[in-house]
């Protein structure tokens, strides 16, 4: 064989090699997994969060309607009191005295009446028998009445410094606890334009609430009744309960945020909870128990050719909802009835039975990776169909 034979069969080979390279090894294969996700029973939840203060349900804040001295002071911060206990005493002096000089206008007053009234019948009797003019009589009757006049005004100034000095004794008007002292003895109160604070009285503090500040965007969802579980910074490990005893109307406008107060009872056995504490509250919207549900990315997946082996199908339905399997080579989607969702699982109400592994989504290695994943899912952008914009320049 010549040199130069042998040298064409050389080139043959080589160009028939580097074909085959081109066409079989010089694109990698690609390779697919799939993610999927059995269709179970479980407990379908919907919550929104929110902070809020632990506070007391009753509390009662006392003051005094009198100035004076604070005299005497029988209670402290945390004291134990009942209904009815003397807890402080203001300095009764100038009460004391008050009251004695309004029972002297009363007596006074009394002693007056006393004379105008025996002037008046005497002038009756000589009026009626003509001996005095009329004008005599009405000048004594006038007089009579006046004086009767002023014993009424001077028995209610008895009375008004008689409750005057019984404020200078001041009382627990519940039982409960002593939250806050704002006075000291010896220290002057004065009522002249409002009511000075003394005391405020916790009623039980086994029985507290929070008041939980919800987002308008949230507001919509929260019903009295719902579960409610929050914890405070004071005791991380611990986990509270309660439950939603008030949605407030009033609305709260605060650099353009809106919130709604809502009430959430927080039973206090262990006193472990404190007035003024920072709660983040969780707040169970939705609990429906037993519910067959598939995560909502099942919803959104959808098989193209661009992710199919070789030898594999697609069986599709045309519905509003449905989920896929993948039963040998074949993608099946399957019509489903949809019911409750709360944005990370859906319930299936009929179309799939339980125990079912449906298709979520899948991912794909080797190859032309990039274009694979863009075709097979419907979030990746999609390529401009060269047929439709050039309709629109033909327009144009």
């Amino acid at each position: 064989m010549g040199k130069k034979k042998i040298l064409i069969i050389v080139g043959i080979l080589a160009a028939a090699a580097l074909a085959w390279f081109l066409l079989a090894g010089g694109k990698n294969k690609q390779t697919v997994t799939f993610e999927k996700a059995k269709v179970e029973k479980t407990m379908m939840q919907s919550t929104i969060t929110a902070t809020g203060t632990i506070e007391p349900v009753t509390s009662v804040t006392v003051g005094t309607q009198v100035s004076g001295i604070v005299a005497k002071l029988y209670v402290d911060y945390n004291s134990v009191v009942h209904k009815g206990q003397v807890i402080a005493e203001l300095d009764k002096t100038n009460l004391a005295s008050e009251l004695k000089t309004q029972q002297a206008n009363l007596s006074s007053a009394q002693s007056t009446l006393n004379y105008e009234q025996a002037n008046h019948n005497r002038y009756k009797e000589l009026y009626e028998k003509g001996l005095v003019s009329a004008n005599e009589y009405e000048t004594a009757r006038l007089s009579y009445l006046k004086a009767r006049e002023q014993v009424t005004t001077a028995r209610e100034g008895v009375q008004k410094a008689q409750t005057n000095l019984g404020y200078a004794t001041i009382t627990s008007p519940i039982d409960g606890v002593v939250l806050s002292k704002s006075v000291e003895e010896g220290q002057t109160v004065a009522a002249s334009f409002n009511t000075p604070e003394l005391f405020t009285i916790a009623k039980d503090l086994t029985d507290m609430r929070v008041i939980a500040d919800i987002d308008e965007a949230d507001i919509g969802g929260v019903r009295e009744g719902q579960r409610v579980m929050f914890t405070v910074d004071a005791y991380p490990e611990d986990h509270f309960n309660g439950q939603v005893t008030q949605v407030r109307q009033q609305a709260t406008t605060e650099s353009s945020v809106v919130t709604y107060e809502v009430v959430i009872s927080a039973p206090n056995a262990e006193l472990k909870l404190k007035p003024g504490l920072t709660a983040s509250v969780t707040i169970y919207t939705m609990e429906k128990p037993d519910v067959l549900a598939v995560p909502v990315q099942a919803l959104r997946f959808m098989p193209s050719e661009a992710i199919l082996s070789e030898g594999q199908k697609i069986e599709d339905v045309q519905a509003q909802h449905k989920v896929w399997t993948l039963e040998g080579n074949t993608f099946k989607a399957h019509q489903i009835e949809t019911g409750i969702t709360n944005g990370t699982l859906t319930e299936v109400k009929s179309g799939v039975a339980e125990g079912t592994e449906v298709l979520t989504g899948f991912t794909i290695e080797g190859g032309d990776a990039e274009e694979a994943q863009q075709n097979g899912n419907p979030f990746m952008p999609k390529p401009k169909n060269n047929r439709q914009n050039g309709n629109n320049q033909q327009k144009k």
